[in-house]
């Protein structure tokens, strides 16, 4: 499962990746876990803007929760 849903997941943040990019910002993969945990890191400007943890539950997570079903969180790591 690991592999295929780790380019589940990358193919879904590759569709986000350019709007976070038009803000000056940019979202990294850490890991996809069995366990349906997403690992991601914040970049640029959503790594310090105060808006970050809105834009990761309800803009990254909710849209890999619809088109990754297996994905039952995402969290934001250093």
């Amino acid at each position: 499962m690991a592999e295929n849903f780790d380019q589940k997941v990358s193919s879904v943040l590759e569709t986000i990746r350019p709007m976070l990019q038009a803000d000056g910002g940019d979202v990294e993969l850490i890991s996809a876990d069995d366990d349906g945990v997403v690992k991601v890191r914040l970049q640029g400007a959503c790594g310090s803007c105060p808006m970050a943890q809105m834009t990761l539950k309800m803009g990254i997570e909710r849209e890999l929760k619809k088109q990754v079903p297996e994905v039952k969180e995402v969290v934001s790591v250093k």
